[in-house]
């Protein structure tokens, strides 16, 4: 075990890279790095004496652009693909990278290879897979169970590095707690652990002890079959088995606090990942003005901690409190601020803005359209609200009207001469009533 240092405590890693039992060659590669805390695992692609070059040259890229570039992985893909060799045309190689700093961790990903976080004893896949399945259900072309009857190449990938000419990644940006444990993996391991299984990847990941840990992850998949090679890293932040509790109930109070918000509901983890990778968290003090009334605005606003008081030339209208949020039509495009919010006390906000916001509607299709639609709920909740509010204030204009037009008594006898007679049936036998 090798320790990296970081803010939340200090990273450990254990790897292993094992042939499996049906390839006679590996053309799997990691790489570690424990002074830049950089942990990279790639699949190569194309057959023997091409698929290892191609992982090979992927993990000497990132580690050469990350020590070069620090933490901007938008430049690790390099154009060397090694093609003008025909021997190793076709070529290519699945990517993914672990790049610790400070409190968060940046994953970048191409093609299958894999991300999970095991957190709080709970694992999930925080990476997509780049292949035709998720390609299909995606995009609509196909009902998720006739994609996995009638595609005999579903986990064909649809983006890898050194295929084409140019290859796009993507990143997460993820907030890490001491005793979070990451596992990158190739396919040659996780296509043992898919649906239902992934628990018990998460109990196998749980182990204190990594080096054990990861050992038993290649011989749980050396026993199920070895169908490919089999390569993985697990970090640790800290230990697994000791978490920093205030910090992390922090983070599941911004997730759970998005993911109620009309806008974000019906959002996947990872999709909520997403949009936590551009929210920040900024503070104010009693008093501090937030937004005021006719500035142009770019940001939505969220209530974390504390409470905002909400007013329009000069007269308070609201005070919002935690999971209560405010400018959410600033994302969508930049118009005068309809009110002044002042910090009521101490207060913590989490804030998106509008240039973030577009560049994943941009980036992130199928998370868009998610957006876009409940977007459009919002605002038709809005409008009915703004309905209602025209609705009484015309009745109110109304009575406000009458008693400036009428005085006490004349008002009761107007209301005397327009009411209707008594029905026939209650009148006196006399015609009085």
């Amino acid at each position: 075990m090798v320790p990296a240092v970081t803010e939340s405590g200090v990273a450990h890693f254990a790897a292993v890279t094992d042939v499996g039992r049906q390839r006679d060659h590996n053309e799997d590669n990691f790489l570690v790095d424990k002074k830049l805390a950089l942990y990279v695992v790639c699949d190569g692609m194309g057959g023997h004496a091409a698929g290892e070059v191609a992982s090979a040259i992927a993990v000497r890229t990132v580690h050469e652009e990350v020590k070069r570039e620090g933490e901007l992985l938008s430049d690790y893909i390099a154009g060397k693909t090694g093609a003008d060799r025909v021997s190793k045309r076709g070529m290519g190689t699945t990517l993914v990278s672990l790049l610790m700093a400070g409190n968060q961790a940046f994953v970048t990903y191409v093609g299958d290879s894999r991300c999970y976080l095991l957190r709080n004893g709970s694992i999930q896949q925080i990476t997509e897979d780049h292949n035709v399945y998720n390609e299909l259900i995606k995009k609509k072309k196909l009902p998720k169970e006739k994609a996995e009857k009638l595609l005999a190449q579903k986990n064909a990938v649809t983006r890898a590095v050194g295929v084409y000419e140019h290859c796009e990644p993507d990143t997460l940006v993820v907030d890490v707690v001491a005793g979070d444990r990451f596992l990158l993996c190739t396919d040659g391991l996780s296509m043992y652990f898919e649906a239902d299984e992934v628990a018990e990847l998460g109990t196998l990941l749980s182990n204190r002890d990594a080096e054990a840990s990861v050992k038993s992850l290649i011989d749980a998949a050396n026993t199920r079959g070895g169908g490919d090679n089999i390569t993985a890293i697990i970090v640790t932040v800290g230990d697994v088995e000791v978490r920093d509790e205030t910090r992390a109930q922090k983070l599941q109070l911004k997730r759970d606090i998005l993911a109620r918000m009309p806008l974000f509901r019906m959002l996947g983890e990872r999709e909520l990942l997403r949009v936590q990778e551009v929210t920040d968290v900024v503070t104010f003090k009693n008093g501090d003005r937030v937004i005021k009334e006719g500035d142009r605005g770019e940001e939505l606003f969220i209530v974390l901690g504390g409470q905002v008081k909400v007013q329009r030339g000069g007269t308070p209208l609201a005070t919002l409190k935690q999971g209560e949020h405010f400018g959410e039509m600033a994302l969508i495009r930049a118009q005068p601020r309809s009110a002044t919010v002042v910090s009521e006390g101490d207060s913590e906000l989490m804030m998106i803005r509008r240039v973030d916001f577009f560049d994943i509607l941009r980036k992130e299709h199928q998370l868009a359209v998610k957006l876009l639609w409940q977007f459009l709920g919002v605002l038709a909740d809005r409008l009915a609200d703004t309905n209602r509010e025209l609705d009484h204030a015309r009745e109110e204009l109304a009575e406000d009207i009458t008693s400036e037009i009428f005085d006490d008594e004349e008002d009761e006898n107007r209301k005397t001469l327009i009411m209707p007679p008594p029905p026939r049936s209650l009148r006196s036998p006399n015609g009085e009533s």
